[in-house]
């Protein structure tokens, strides 16, 4: 047992350890004539989620890049793993 404020920093170290990654599908059209982000998904230590923006698609996988098959549509849209980069937010 510890005292409360300790706890806290406990819980808040292992929320830092233990949280997924964000990462997003986005599907290029033609060669860089347009994209959208098609699904955003959070990669685990051992499996990952992926939900499509339109909410037709939810599915967990081995991998991250698991996901690009489920996006890429012919030869005229390619899907793209693209991680979240936290940094570049503004407070």
């Amino acid at each position: 047992m510890c005292g409360e404020s300790l706890f806290q920093e406990l819980l808040e170290g292992l929320v830092t350890d233990e949280a997924p990654q964000l990462f997003a599908i986005a599907q290029e059209y033609g060669e860089r004539v347009d994209c959208r982000i098609a699904a955003w998904g959070l990669a685990f230590a051992n499996h990952a989620e992926v939900v499509s923006v339109q909410g037709g698609l939810r599915v967990r996988l081995a991998e991250p890049e698991d996901a690009l098959c489920c996006f890429n549509m012919g030869s005229f849209v390619r899907a793209h793993l693209v991680w979240h980069n936290s940094a570049g937010l503004s407070e």
